[in-house]
Parts: structure tokens; C-alpha cells; sequence
């Protein structure tokens, strides 16, 4: 998210968290000059999407924007997520998953973080824009709730269902419901949020 109309929109059918992405090489980066030109309701929580940025850059960014969470979506490491944890701020660690992903990898972080995510293994960090095989998550301890990620759209996101037995806590769409690299669909978004609720 980064138009301001478009999250004002996004934010009328009330979902549960808002990401804005601060990943330069992203098409959907949002820019130095990022502010809120609308205060979001308190309900939805905003988190901020980072790749291998620096400590001290994300926890600017969350001091600065009133972040919620920040989502890492890079190779940032064990001790890394420590230190932004000490300083009280939540956090999402991303992994990128194929039919060859070990979860042991995930483990690790389990002590540091709040959530994960798990998104499609591709070429670029995040926004694949493609599904991976969810049965591949059985392997997964379920200790900690997860994000699904990875090519959502109205179109199958009711298999979603089909994880109920899983620690699933949010449903992460992005390029699945855009009209445009930032700018969602609303017609899209809507269409999911009811699926899901009706579920």
C-alpha cells in the first residue's frame, strides 16, 4: 500500500493488518518521503516490509510511522530479530518455501518472533505472484502462528480452508488483488474478505 486514496479504501473493509513495503528495489516501494496522510484505525495494524535493512533504519521507520509490525523478508538473522525484539517492536520473519524447504530453518527464529510467513520460493523477495503447494506445510511444527503468502487471490483462496487444522492466523495478499505494483483492487479485496468470513 501507498496511494493514500487506495488505503483509504483498502482500510473502509477493516482488515486486520496493512503492509507498506520499504525494499527500494520493489515496485512497490513507498518511497523516502512515506507518511500517513490518514490515521488508520487502530484495529489494523500497520506493518512495515523490510529486506536486510539495518536495525537501526527499521526501528526509525517503526518510531517514526507508529509501525505495528515489521515483516522481514530478507536473510536477517537470529541475532538481528533479538535486538528488535529487546526494543519491544513485533515482528514477522518471512521464509520462502518449495518442495525442498527444511523447517528446521524456522525453529531458530521461533524464540524471536511473533509470527512467520511463509511465501513461494522465486527470483525476488516476496511478490512471486505465485502459489506453492500448501500440503508441503504438514511439515511445518505449527508452534507458531503463520502468515499464507504467496499468489492469494479471490480465485483460490477459498482452499485456505483446506489448512484449518494448521496454526494459520492471516491470509497475506498482495499481487493476487492489484490492479496496478501498490495499488489494489478493491473489488478484489473485498471479494476475499468475504470468502473468508464466510468460512
Amino acid at each position: 500500500m501507498r496511494d493514500d486514496n487506495n488505503i483509504l479504501a483498502v482500510a473502509d473493509l477493516q482488515p486486520d493488518y496493512m503492509g507498506f513495503i520499504f525494499y527500494p528495489q520493489s515496485p512497490r516501494f513507498v518511497g523516502d518521503d512515506f507518511q500517513f496522510i490518514y490515521h488508520l484505525p487502530p484495529f489494523i495494524r500497520k506493518v512495515g516490509v523490510f529486506v536486510n535493512s539495518p536495525t537501526e533504519e527499521m526501528v526509525r521507520q517503526v518510531k517514526r510511522l507508529g509501525l505495528d509490525y515489521l515483516q522481514l523478508h530478507g536473510n536477517e538473522t537470529i541475532h538481528q530479530c533479538d535486538e528488535l525484539k529487546k526494543t519491544g517492536i513485533k515482528l514477522i520473519k518471512a521464509f520462502s518455501i518449495d518442495e525442498d524447504f527444511d523447517f528446521g530453518n524456522v525453529k531458530p527464529y521461533q524464540s524471536f518472533v511473533d509470527f512467520v510467513l511463509f511465501d513461494t520460493k522465486g527470483k525476488y523477495y516476496g511478490g512471486n505472484a505465485r502459489t506453492f503447494d500448501w500440503n508441503i506445510l504438514k511439515k511445518y511444527n505449527q508452534e507458531i502462528p503463520f502468515f499464507l503468502s504467496g499468489g492469494i487471490s479471490p480465485y483460490n483462496v477459498i482452499e485456505v480452508n483446506k489448512l484449518k487444522d494448521m496454526n494459520v492466523h492471516a491470509v497475506d495478499v498482495n499481487s493476487g488483488v492489484e490492479i496496478n505494483p501498490g495499488l489494489k483492487d478493491i473489488v478484489k479485496v473485498e471479494a476475499i474478505k468475504k470468502i473468508l468470513d464466510h468460512e
